[in-house]
């Protein structure tokens, strides 16, 4: 099947991701780039408002003990076919359904990652995959969108000067061009790279005699016990290092932010 530009006839450029209709695309919704996008459209300042109340409620369930509340905000996100995005082989309906996915979130907040959440190091849902082993871009975007599932909507409905609802027989939802990547801005990987070995380094480094800064290089570090690949070790290092009240998703999200560009032809600039 086309892409939505070709199955429509829409000529030109257009502020949305043109995927191909019929399958999934080997794209995901960035709740972090969606938050970049948040100075320059209403759209992205609605869909933060949502990703940010979703967190605080959650939150609070998790303060309060409340299990059977977060897990009614965690169990309902089904798979979010509307969007054509992601892999289906890896989102809900292959890995083991919202049921699982909102009981390993639960379970990681309020067990290993709740002394993060208490001391306001975790606040947003881009958070989560940097720690929790299964949440990456596919079920990220999987949560996002159904969270922001109404300013897509929104999106949908401002961008279609024509008849729009359905496409293969099937509703289609449509998704500004900024808003999603093949990977996630703050993934598991990018975050261990960076900044957990970069933490390493320096817990490690030694001044030689004429000053100098030495570090152990980061791929010796990856062979070292309790510095291995992996959320395990992203959520042990970021623990040590805000004992020493250094908060490493703090520094991490501001050298993404630094590094981020907007993409090119980026159009989602509808400021109300």
């Amino acid at each position: 099947m086309p892409q939505i530009t070709a199955y429509y006839g829409i000529p030109g450029q257009v502020p949305f991701l043109d995927v191909d209709i019929a399958v999934d695309n080997r794209m995901f919704v960035d709740p972090h780039a969606i938050r970049l996008h948040g100075r320059s459209s209403r759209f992205a300042m609605s869909a933060n408002e949502c990703t940010e109340t979703f967190f605080r409620e959650v939150t609070q369930r998790v303060f309060s003990g409340d299990q059977p509340g977060g897990l009614e905000l965690l169990q309902r996100f089904v798979e979010p076919w509307e969007t054509r995005l992601g892999l289906a082989k890896n989102n809900f309906r292959g890995r083991g359904g919202a049921d699982d996915v909102g009981l390993w979130i639960w379970r990681a907040l309020t067990t290993d990652m709740n002394a993060l959440l208490q001391v306001g190091v975790l606040q947003q849902v881009e958070d989560l995959p940097l720690f929790i082993e299964g949440i990456d871009r596919d079920i990220t975007s999987d949560i996002t969108t159904r969270i922001i599932f109404e300013p897509l909507a929104d999106f949908t409905a401002e961008n279609k000067s024509f008849q729009l609802p359905e496409a293969g027989e099937m509703p289609l939802l449509l998704v500004p061009s900024g808003w999603a990547r093949p990977t996630l801005l703050m993934s598991a990987v990018r975050y261990y790279e960076t900044s957990v070995l970069g933490y390493a380094q320096l817990e490690r480094a030694i001044v030689s005699s004429t000053g100098k800064l030495l570090k152990t290089p980061k791929d010796k570090l990856m062979t070292e016990p309790g510095l291995g690949r992996g959320r395990v070790t992203n959520l042990n290092v970021t623990r040590r290092a805000h004992a020493k009240n250094d908060d490493l998703v703090a520094k991490f999200k501001s050298f993404v932010d630094m590094k981020w560009t907007p993409p090119e032809g980026d159009s989602d600039k509808l400021v109300a």
